[in-house]
């Protein structure tokens, strides 16, 4: 019988959230016939996402990493790789990727490194110059969510840009119910005939929530019964809804809060929206595709690599409130346009964003 290899995913921990999403779909499209796959989370908390891939009979195993650099946590990490026999140990992040590669010298097992976002403005370190093509030396392949990540790697992180691949993210697309959104339009008091802007992020900086709501109070003196859901929680929850109370456009816009799993809400937009600063590949960006939503989002990142320009959606320029306003009128007032622009976003995803297209591509390095 031929050796299963076996894969362990390195990551912070399995919270709901991008990365933890795409390692969850790599467990659950991985091919059991040929790998064994389980986690190691470096942080003592598993999360949602966890929880439902333990119930699936996956293994997670938890550390205790308070931040910080510690010593105690590669002595763990090679205990584990030696205990369980680990030939590829895939690191998602900067961070256990760093701690991997130090536990993994000399004891045969395979690196990958996945980045899967940057942070906004982006910074390098003196020492991540020296450290880290080290630390590539020992790294099998380094892999990118998007070409924006990649070329992130090799301007901030000291990279070789030939020895990154882009694999961009995939997920199992969503199928919406019509009984459902019409009870979720009602649950809103939402007529059925209404204009529905959304999004669905963390109440966050870099999501720049600010200027999409100033975009849409202007976007509001040419549709002036549209309406702006935001799906999420976050620290500006507070500072957002004083926005929307200054804008004086409170009728128009609901805050639901966090959603666990909010694809309900999502199969209620007609238009999705992103207007992040800074973006890897978004999942819930992909999710609106797979619903085939048209999006306007922001040149940020992956956006403007997922969403074809005049195609799947509209991309304006970063932070950039009026082109983001004129994008959501240019939209909003052609329903013609919103139904051609929705269709081809979904074919778009099945024929690039399809979870199993991540996953054979993920197969495709562990079988080297």
């Amino acid at each position: 019988m031929k050796h299963k290899k076996k894969i362990l995913h390195l990551t912070y921990d399995m919270r709901i959230g991008g990365t933890e999403m795409v390692i969850k779909s790599l467990i659950e499209g991985t091919d059991k016939t040929l790998f064994d796959v389980e986690i190691l989370c470096i942080e003592s908390k598993t999360g949602p996402f966890g929880d439902q891939l333990i119930e699936q009979g996956c293994t997670i195993t938890n550390l205790n990493w308070l931040g910080g650099f510690d010593k105690k946590l590669i002595k763990q990490i090679r205990h584990y790789l030696k205990k369980n026999s680990i030939d590829v140990l895939h690191c998602h992040q900067y961070t256990p990727w760093v701690y991997a590669t130090l536990a993994a010298l000399g004891m045969g097992s395979k690196v990958i490194f996945t980045e899967h976002g940057r942070f906004y403005p982006d910074y390098s370190s003196w020492k991540r110059r020296f450290i880290n093509p080290l630390l590539a030396l020992f790294t099998y392949k380094i892999t990118a969510i998007s070409k924006a990540t990649k070329q992130a790697l090799v301007d901030y992180e000291f990279l070789s840009a030939g020895k990154i691949d882009v694999i961009y993210n995939g997920i199992k697309g969503l199928q919406a119910d019509k009984d459902d959104v019409t009870r979720t339009k009602n649950k809103l008091n939402i007529s059925a005939d209404t204009l529905v802007f959304g999004t669905i992020a963390r109440l966050d900086p870099i999501k720049n929530h600010d200027m999409m709501i100033r975009a849409f109070a202007k976007t509001l003196e040419k549709l002036p019964s549209a309406m702006l859901i935001i799906v999420g929680d976050g620290d500006l929850m507070g500072e957002l809804k004083g926005l929307v109370n200054d804008l004086n456009i409170k009728e128009s816009v609901i805050f639901t809060g966090y959603i666990p799993y909010p694809k309900d809400y999502l199969a209620i937009f007609d238009i999705f929206l992103l207007s992040s600063l800074s973006e890897g590949t978004s999942m819930t960006l992909l999710e609106a595709m797979s619903l085939e939503k048209p999006c306007v989002v922001t040149d940020a990142g992956g956006n403007k690599e997922i969403i074809a320009h005049g195609e799947t959606g509209l991309v304006t320029d970063n932070n950039n409130m009026q082109q983001y306003s004129d994008a959501m009128i240019l939209l909003g007032t052609d329903p013609e346009q919103i139904s051609i622009y929705g269709k081809q976003a979904k074919i778009r995803f099945q024929e690039q964003f399809d979870t199993q297209h991540m996953s054979n591509a993920y197969e495709q390095c562990y079988g080297e």
